[in-house]
């Protein structure tokens, strides 16, 4: 509900009905799985325009099944390594301190992000696109963006409206693997060993540039 309510100000997402200690009652929507793609990018841009005071959120969430601690940071990758890869990789058993300092030199803008954006978490309606299910916090548009290329679903007028309105940076080719590592992660520890082989390639690919 806190998520709904944080994009919801800026984009369209379900309206909040009712809710109470254990329960939030949503509107219904007929979601349909393709639409308007061009609309989506410029909407998830607009999203991405909303400017934090520093990295984080003012609570905790979660990112499905899994807690996702959000204090504040003022360095993005302190925040990414300690908030995000760092309980991730514990949890799977894993050790890559050669990420530890990987963004070190990079510093985004912190922008308001969905969180959790795969092709399963937004769809059309007649009105136009929405978007449901996040994991609110602010951080590096980036990672928005790497998660939608992480299932795949998403169709090319998606990115070239995105691109129109807010171009990605150099460098993202390699970072959107480092962002996709958190899922990748993260589904490893909800789901088990289907996921262990991407991890694995993931953490070749990044190794081969850092170390």
């Amino acid at each position: 509900m806190d998520g709904l309510r944080a994009l919801g100000a800026v984009i369209r997402v379900p309206r909040i009905l009712d809710h109470g200690a254990d329960f939030v009652l949503l509107e219904s929507l007929e979601l349909r799985r393709d639409g308007d793609w061009a609309a989506l990018g410029r909407m998830l841009a607009g999203l991405h325009r909303q400017r934090g005071p520093r990295y984080g959120w003012h609570r905790d969430n979660y990112i499905g099944l899994s807690p996702q601690a959000n204090g504040w940071a003022e360095d993005w990758n302190e925040f990414w390594w300690s908030r995000r890869l760092a309980p991730q990789l514990e949890r799977a058993g894993l050790r890559a301190e050669f990420l530890r300092h990987a963004l070190e030199d990079h510093r985004p803008a912190p922008a308001l992000l969905h969180g959790d954006l795969w092709s399963g978490n937004a769809g059309f309606i007649d009105e136009g696109p929405v978007v449901f299910d996040p994991a609110v916090y602010y951080g590096d548009r980036e990672a928005d963006l790497a998660m939608t290329e992480l299932f795949g679903g998403f169709a090319p007028e998606f990115y070239t409206a995105y691109q129109r309105e807010l171009p990605l940076g150099e460098g993202y080719a390699w970072r959107k693997h480092l962002y996709n590592l958190y899922h990748l992660l993260n589904h490893l520890n909800l789901f088990g060993g289907a996921y262990r082989a991407q991890v694995e390639a993931t953490l070749g690919l990044l190794r081969r540039r850092f170390e």
